[in-house]
């Protein structure tokens, strides 16, 4: 059987990392085209995968208009640039593999579900901890009723620190209004997880949540605009000089440092922190995301759950505690601590990744999983393959939607699947 072939919108990191899947299985998929408004990007990636100069543009709309030219998309632009691309490349025929968030509002993310239902082509979201080997092992425990019924859930994404300065005070999801919430960009993974583990579908959530670090109110005397005009740097846990420069003298020139700088050198980084965005004061940006969530849930079942996001602490696994009728399930990301009720007994399952559960490692397996999953469904034609499919992607992205209005109305909002 030939190989898969694939185009992709967005030569980020992202983008970047879906396409290599394909580098270390040739024989499965080949990209022969993308697209990338960055030209040192679009160089590089054509370069990496062999692209001919003519496969290489900067607007997926040249793509769009050559008609289907492959098996497959993998759309991975800006989250504000999801929904065009998908409906047209839909409407051609192409089978999609579009990262998450699906779109940042209700009538987009049906658009795009009535789109891919209509053109019978196989859709999957880029929720990659659906696809974990960690996430398979916790969901085995819940499903095989060694915790008898699922009474509630606890579930944290400690953000990171120096994550949270990078994308969401200083990067490109800082604001709601160039960007989306902080929970639709960071957290559509977490309540789509919860979704897929309990394997009900949430009916009501509220929240609370606000923005209250990275102001100005909090901006320490003296401070400058730039971390490198800054006295006050060296004591400062969001120096933008300390984040990027120690990856740069360690030679971890991946994410996040690869979205600062084209070419990983002493100069680029130095004359992008003093001009561009990822050199700012955490205290002068003009973010207005929130630094810290909860979110509240209810199932279809009954099953209750948190969801605590958290922007203000160290860069670390999520960490989820299931309390069952029989027994008491504790995870970190890696590790899982099964305690039985009756006996006593705790068991330990270690599911220990091929790679860090962010994103810069993978997610843990997620990465790689999601990308297998989605080239033998389109290989094989078994959209049952896709565990984030068009319909399951749609129902997070309510509960979603339906929870930052509950944060922002102060309301308990009803999760409704159908218009």
């Amino acid at each position: 059987m030939a190989p898969l072939s694939l185009i992709v919108l967005g030569a980020g990191d992202r983008g970047t990392g879906h396409a290599r899947w394909a580098l270390k299985h040739p024989d499965r998929a080949q990209v022969v085209a993308v697209a990338e408004p960055r030209p040192t990007r679009r160089r590089r990636f054509a370069a990496e995968h062999g692209i001919a100069a003519d496969g290489a543009v900067c607007d997926w709309r040249e793509l769009a208009a050559r008609g289907r030219i492959a098996d497959a998309v993998l759309i991975c632009t800006q989250d504000r640039m999801h929904l065009e691309p998908a409906l047209a490349f839909a409407e051609l025929g192409y089978h999609i593999m579009l990262e998450k968030p699906m779109a940042l509002d209700e009538p987009s993310c049906r658009a795009i579900v009535d789109a891919v239902e209509r053109a019978g082509v196989i859709l999957a979201v880029g929720h990659v901890l659906r696809y974990t080997p960690y996430t398979q092992v916790f969901k085995d425990v819940l499903d095989s009723g060694r915790l008898g019924a699922v009474v509630s859930v606890q579930h944290t994404e400690p953000v990171g620190h120096w994550h949270q300065a990078h994308s969401f005070v200083r990067g490109n999801w800082r604001r709601t209004d160039e960007a989306t919430s902080m929970l639709m960009a960071k957290s559509c993974h977490d309540l789509d997880w919860l979704q897929y583990v309990i394997g009900q579908p949430p009916t009501r959530v509220s929240s609370f949540g606000r923005l209250s670090h990275f102001t100005p109110a909090n901006r320490p005397a003296g401070a400058a605009d730039r971390c490198l005009d800054c006295s006050v740097e060296p004591r400062c846990a969001f120096s933008a000089r300390r984040i990027y420069g120690e990856r740069l003298a360690g030679g971890n020139h991946g994410w996040p440092l690869s979205a600062v700088v084209d070419e990983p050198t002493e100069k680029a980084l130095d004359a992008a922190l003093r001009s561009g965005p990822y050199g700012r004061c955490v205290y002068a940006c003009d973010n207005d995301v929130v630094d810290h969530q909860v979110v509240a849930m209810e199932f279809a079942g009954g099953t209750t759950a948190t969801f605590t996001m958290t922007g203000l602490s160290q860069m670390a696994n999520r960490r989820t505690v299931v309390f069952g009728t029989r027994g008491e399930l504790h995870g970190d990301g890696t590790t899982l601590r099964v305690h039985d009720f009756l006996t006593g007994h705790d068991e330990i399952i270690d599911t220990t990744p091929a790679g860090g559960m962010s994103a810069a490692g993978g997610h843990g397996g997620g990465d790689a999983g999601l990308m297998d999953a989605f080239v033998t469904a389109v290989a094989t034609g078994d959209a049952s393959l896709v565990r984030s499919g068009p319909r399951e992607s749609l129902l997070s992205h309510l509960a979603v939607l339906a929870a930052e209005r509950a944060r922002l109305a102060g309301t308990v909002e009803h999760v409704i699947p159908r218009a």
